[in-house]
């Protein structure tokens, strides 16, 4: 993001081959007003060697206006445009593949066409997880600054340059905060607290994946000082959680009183990481439980004797894979019995699928068929696997169809793997008499797990069973293995990493880690449960990528144990607003975020077309002191208003009575309109606004009064089946002033950005309802609200000139 003579230039990773990540290249699109976007030709392309083939990805950096030509790429009265990238060199350059490297392209013409460096790259450490330059002028020593992140280790590096090609390292700041994910993107730049310019504070932007405050993707900041070389966080460096009981901090050599079963978490306790595993951090004293024994393919359990709740909060440090507890499924690893179909495929290596009967067509060839590889959790040597069936991998297409066999049990259970897909291209598919009776499809996830079809109508009956892959791109195979006629339907095989506890033998607390081999707190509410006989149980029955889980530190107390991310400053806590950076050179001093609108936990699912993502409106940020604390506020830029039409709907001084109302009058609804909200609390438990409602669909907007908290619940916001992170409650902490709750809201066909006491807390969420639910409610619940005012408005569009 730059600011250069009047324009304001968004640069962006972009694949201009599909829209699901791939090709990286920076697009390129300007504005004037920050309101009206053009998109122009793609600014930095990927690189190619004379073959052909990709041998650099452009991912994320920054862009600086070189006012001083301090490059030499342009002349002082045409000072030139630096772009600062990491060049992401993929497995076909000769001498730097699998790195991430700093580089440099400049413009001469105002941004329109870009020169890559010929010294690239300018920054090498010999990394792969090096990226995401954030260059900016220091002033006071009148050079170049720049912030860079070592993401797996949670550090953002801070080097100099007096020319932007030469930089030299002074410092590193982190691990600190949310600490769940890799870091990304990161940012530094002063503000004035309260505006007052004698009281300067620094910024320091975080981005991260996963591990965000409402899962998945986000972004947090730091309050500190920077003094040129080193950047200094306000926030206290250590925590201490609340005293309380401890049932077990694994510092004995063994784990007893507890019992373990397999082999996953070893004999007694572990000093820290174990062989083959990376650095473990956030464990308390000396030891911890740790299932990484003989690498991630192992399981076992580890379980508490029985404990009676005698304290309000269970506290613990859990790790490891984000796998969590799935109800409806086993912990058993045992293949179900009955009549096994074409012995598993665990056919001679001297005989193919044809040969055995099966008939295949389009990609899918005899001598790739069965696999002995893919899918994590096949029973056997061999396995059906579409991607290696054929020469194209995730391109392959085709069918793979059995011989005919008789339905002789009730069941037939199979373990798949692989892609999903919903429109019929990618499935399993069960033929009788010519029709398809049965269909599964896979969950975009390498590890093989049991499905089952109820057959039972079709006993006695031939059969043919067809893995039918039409799908190209991400995920476009599928991995079948094991098909048993059985008597029963097989449960789903647990793949979780997690900590739970039991109660008569139910799950009534589950928590899993975050892919990450840094602990942080859970804190489980134990208020309903008082005098009750629990057993806690570490899990870790996943074979996979992060098949392990950590424990530690189990802790009885009547408070609970914040999370870092509890304690970490957000930019947002929606699920939607990720990789938010701040527009260099920006007039008047102003600083304007803008953030992707999405989230890794599902942006290649999302339903949209023909493009995939969206950017947040821009914001522009300042400090205030807020009870005690410095905390970031981000409003929309003033110049979005340009797009409000007409006159507004107004409503005033209406006493919310328990359930809902339908705002009516003109311009009391529609899909891109900025509402403007004031609530009293009076004795109602939560208050609000619906929008995009309709069709039995809505987006609620709300305060929760007892979690003293404003909430976006997307569960019924449209289509939320896309994937299963999708339908979720995200909540911001806010404590009421005055008694009095002020909502802003920008309402667009497929986000909602709300932003609470005057952007104090923000939330901002993708929601995909019909075209034409389109109503505005308001609502109390629990009790009486009074809604105070509300001004409705109707948005222009951004695309007309």
């Amino acid at each position: 993001l730059v600011y250069y003579r009047g324009e304001y230039h968004l640069f962006y990773q972009y694949n201009p081959k599909g829209n699901q990540w791939g090709n990286m290249s920076w697009g390129h699109a300007v504005t004037r007003d920050l309101v009206h976007w053009r998109e122009l030709p793609v600014a930095i392309p990927q690189t190619f060697n004379a073959d052909g083939e990709s041998i650099e990805d452009i991912f994320s950096g920054s862009a600086v206006v070189d006012s001083n030509n301090t490059s030499g790429f342009g002349t002082r009265k045409n000072p030139p445009l630096v772009a600062v990238y990491t060049s992401a060199y993929t497995s076909n350059h000769p001498t730097l593949a699998g790195r991430q490297a700093q580089s440099l392209a400049y413009s001469t013409d105002g941004g329109r066409t870009f020169t890559k460096y010929a010294g690239n790259p300018v920054l090498d450490i010999g990394s792969g997880e090096f990226r995401d330059p954030k260059v900016f002028w220091y002033a006071p020593a009148k050079e170049w600054r720049m912030v860079v992140v070592k993401a797996v280790e949670r550090k953002v590096a801070i080097y100099r340059s007096p020319n932007l090609k030469q930089w030299t390292h002074l410092s590193d700041f982190g691990p600190a905060g949310a600490v769940g994910g890799v870091w990304e993107c990161p940012d530094l730049f002063p503000l004035a607290v309260d505006g007052n310019p004698r009281n300067v504070k620094w910024v320091m932007v975080v981005n991260l994946n996963p591990g965000s405050i409402a899962g998945g993707s986000g972004g947090q900041y730091f309050v500190g000082d920077f003094d040129g070389t080193t950047f200094t966080s306000d926030n206290p460096a250590t925590y201490t959680p609340p005293a309380g009981t401890v049932l077990q901090d694994f510092e004995a050599p063994t784990f007893g009183p507890w019992t373990s079963t397999g082999t996953a978490f070893g004999t007694g306790p572990a000093a820290g990481a174990i062989d083959g595993q990376q650095a473990v951090t956030g464990y308390e004293g000396q030891q911890l439980a740790n299932s990484f024994h003989n690498g991630d393919g192992t399981v076992g359990t580890l379980t508490s004797p029985d404990f009676t709740v005698n304290q309000a909060y269970l506290n613990f440090l859990i790790g490891g894979g984000n796998h969590p507890n799935v109800p409806g499924t086993q912990l058993s690893t045992e293949p179900p019995e009955g009549t096994l179909l074409f012995d598993g495929f665990e056919l001679p290596d001297d005989t193919n699928l044809a040969e055995a009967g099966w008939t295949l067509t389009g990609d899918f060839v005899p001598d790739r068929n069965p696999s002995t590889s893919g899918g994590e959790g096949a029973i056997g040597r061999k396995r059906l696997n579409t991607w290696e069936g054929g020469p194209r991998g995730d391109d392959n297409q085709g069918t793979l169809s059995s011989p005919a066999f008789e339905i002789t049990d009730n069941y037939l259970n199979f373990l798949l793997g692989g892609g999903g897909r919903s429109d019929g291209s990618l499935q399993a598919e069960l033929v009788v008499a010519g029709q398809v009776v049965r269909t599964a499809t896979g969950a975009n996830d390498g590890i093989l797990n049991w499905k089952n079809w109820d057959v039972s109508a079709y006993r006695g009956q031939d059969a043919v069973l067809r893995i039918k892959d039409q799908a190209t791109g991400g995920w476009g195979h599928l991995t079948f293995d094991h098909p048993v006629l059985s008597p029963t339907g097989a449960l789903p095989r647990s793949v979780e990493t997690t900590v739970n506890l039991v109660v008569d033998d139910q799950i009534v607390r589950t928590a899993t880690g975050s892919n990450s081999e840094s602990l942080d707190w859970v804190a489980w509410d134990l208020r309903d449960l008082q005098g009750e006989r629990a057993r806690i149980q570490v899990n870790d029955n996943n074979t996979g990528g992060w098949g392990h889980v950590l424990a530690d530190q189990f802790t009885l107390a009547n408070a609970p144990a914040e999370s870092s991310a509890q304690r970490a400053h957000w930019l947002d806590y929606g699920r939607d607003f990720y990789a938010g950076v701040t527009f260099n050179h920006a007039p008047n001093n102003r600083r304007i975020m803008i953030a992707w609108m999405n989230n890794w936990q599902y942006a290649n699912q999302i339903p949209t077309d023909p493009w995939r993502s969206a950017m947040a409106a821009p914001r522009e940020l300042t400090l205030q002191k807020i009870g005690g604390r410095t905390e970031l506020i981000g409003t929309p830029v003033k110049e979005l208003q340009s797009l409000r039409q007409g006159r507004p709907f107004q409503a005033r001084n209406q006493r919310l009575l328990e359930g809902t109302t339908t705002l009516r009058g003109p311009g009391a609804r529609g899909d891109t309109v900025e509402i403007r909200a004031e609530f009293r609390a009076r004795d109602a438990d939560k208050f609000g606004v619906h929008v995009r409602a309709g069709n039995g669909q809505r987006t609620v907007i709300g305060y929760d009064v007892d979690r003293a908290a404003v909430y976006v619940d997307r569960t019924r916001s449209g289509d939320v089946g896309f994937n299963d992170a999708f339908p979720s409650i995200e909540y911001a902490p806010l404590q009421v002033r005055n008694g009095k709750v002020t909502l802003r809201i920008l309402v667009d066909r497929s986000s909602v950005e709300v932003f609470a006491d005057n952007g104090h807390r923000t939330i901002t969420d993708q929601v995909f309802p019909d075209r034409n639910s389109q109503a505005i409610r308001v609502f109390s619940n629990g009790g009486r609200a009074e809604l105070q005012k509300i001004t409705v408005w109707q948005l222009d569009s951004i695309w007309k000139k």
